[in-house]
């Protein structure tokens, strides 16, 4: 079992050329700039528009603070931490609104043609299999994943574990919470959007 655990506290924030916040890299892979997939987590500190990724689909959930309202053209999404990933083209370009102050938001981005991704909540004790060999779970909170019914690792808040090899198991997030602030990623490879 191949486990690669990454905490946001020891990975460089690298701030938006517009100035309305930071980034922090979490996963790539590869890990260049022609990456077929990524997880990212950003600090949105202020209102502004989002970047354009043409030819990327894009996950965005909001991980900590009150939440946003993203304006698409005719459509306009209300997200805070208690909401659904959201799943969009990343060449649109939605305004980006504050409610109550700044937060946290966690992005899953995969080229299309290359891979496909899907990002959900996690729940308490509920097994999560899949097939995919790309997986991950992301922990806003201290937890622990276990990895079919043995202990697989600790994770501090804001933290990623990432494997490469884990087709066909079972993944369960054991936390104080009920309702664990916490997110399951799968990519599959070699398929579009």
């Amino acid at each position: 079992m191949t486990l690669e655990v990454i905490q946001a506290e020891h990975t460089a924030p690298r701030r938006w050329r517009n100035g309305g916040g930071i980034t922090r890299d979490l996963f790539s892979a590869p890990a260049t700039d022609a990456w077929a997939w990524r997880v990212s987590l950003a600090d949105v500190e202020q209102d502004g528009p989002f970047s354009a990724y043409p030819g990327i689909t894009r996950w965005f959930t909001v991980v900590q603070g009150a939440g946003v309202v993203l304006q698409f053209d005719a459509a306009r999404q209300v997200l805070d931490s208690h909401s659904a990933p959201l799943q969009f083209d990343g060449a649109l370009q939605p305004d980006c609104h504050l409610q109550h102050g700044s937060t946290r938001d966690l992005n899953l981005m995969t080229r299309d043609g290359v891979c496909r991704g899907t990002m959900q909540r996690a729940t308490a004790d509920d097994e999560w299999f899949s097939p995919l060999a790309t997986r991950a779970l992301f922990a806003a909170e201290p937890m622990r994943l276990q990895i079919d019914d043995a202990d697989a690792a600790r994770l501090p808040a804001m933290s990623l574990v990432v494997s490469q090899h884990a087709a066909h198991q079972r993944w369960r997030v054991q936390a104080e919470s009920d309702t664990p602030a916490a997110w399951w990623l799968a990519i599959e490879l070699g398929r579009s959007a």
